[in-house]
């Protein structure tokens, strides 16, 4: 998994993605709604097609964050990602998604998440339950489904429909995903 410097650059055009001064390269194919209330944490990459909700926020005065992403952070090509919501004594609301740093997610996953950690990897065609919660370097494969309110351990490989616990991870995925996310942001360059 983890990307050697000798990996071909993966080339995008320069006129579809806005770089901003900390780094992030966010596709004009995408759709931000609400990106007041969403922060980015610099060197992450949203693709095209990919749509983050952050106009969805709990009701009241005042600036809310609804998502924040950490550092070196992908989102693929049409991921959708919004709050998780419920609603409670009669009141509905929004609550907000913390992704941690190093966290890269597949094209296609819708994401509920509550929480994310560090260096976590989720597969492509993913359903992210609502308030899941996923430990740091966890990794969800390709096509799985996690229910709402799961909790993802760390160093925990999830796979299925609904997704289970598969298998440990090595001690060493925490450095190969940092590595990983760093490679492909150095990679990701303009053609």
């Amino acid at each position: 998994m983890a990307a050697l410097s000798t990996d071909p650059p993966i080339l995008y055009s320069k006129a579809e993605f806005i770089e901003t001064d900390t780094g992030n390269k966010v596709s004009r194919r995408a759709t931000i709604a609400g990106p007041q209330n969403i922060i980015l944490g610099g060197k992450t990459i949203i693709s095209s097609g990919a749509i983050i909700r952050g106009d969805l926020r709990r009701t009241g005065p005042g600036h809310a964050v609804v998502i924040s992403l950490g550092r070196y952070c992908l989102v693929g090509e049409g991921c959708i990602m919004r709050p998780p919501y419920k609603t409670y004594r009669g009141n509905f609301n929004y609550y907000p998604m913390k992704i941690g740093d190093h966290v890269h997610i597949g094209a296609n996953t819708v994401v509920e998440a509550a929480t994310i950690g560090n260096h976590v990897e989720i597969g492509k065609n993913c359903i992210i339950g609502k308030f899941t919660i996923i430990k740091d370097c966890a990794k969800i494969a390709d096509n799985t489904v996690i229910p709402p309110n799961t909790v993802i351990p760390a160093l925990a490989l999830f796979s299925g429909s609904p997704g289970q616990f598969v298998e440990d991870l090595p001690e060493s995925t925490q450095d190969n995903i940092e590595a990983y996310t760093k490679s492909y942001y150095a990679r990701f360059q303009p053609s």
